[in-house]
């Protein structure tokens, strides 16, 4: 048995694999930052003040990150489904 290389695949399997792994990233992401958003509040009322601005600029960032693999999971889909309605 072969293993079949990227591109000699069919689109929408392409598709699926690209999905799934940014989805897995999507969750990865999303785990982190609530594990950030526990110790950050965490360590704010614990006294330590000066933790919660680097927390916060980091969760944002993470949030765009997981914005953008959104917005690409969307297009990748969009385009399956174009590629598929024209064949």
């Amino acid at each position: 048995m072969t293993m079949q290389s990227p591109i000699d695949m069919p689109p929408k399997t392409r598709g699926l694999t690209v999905i799934a792994g940014a989805m897995s990233l999507i969750a990865v992401l999303l785990i982190v930052q609530i594990w950030l958003l526990s110790a950050a509040l965490e360590s704010f009322l614990a006294g330590n003040r000066h933790t919660a601005l680097p927390a916060t600029v980091f969760s944002g960032v993470m949030f765009l990150i997981c914005l953008g693999l959104y917005l690409f999971v969307d297009r990748v889909d969009s385009e399956v489904r174009r590629s598929g309605e024209e064949r």
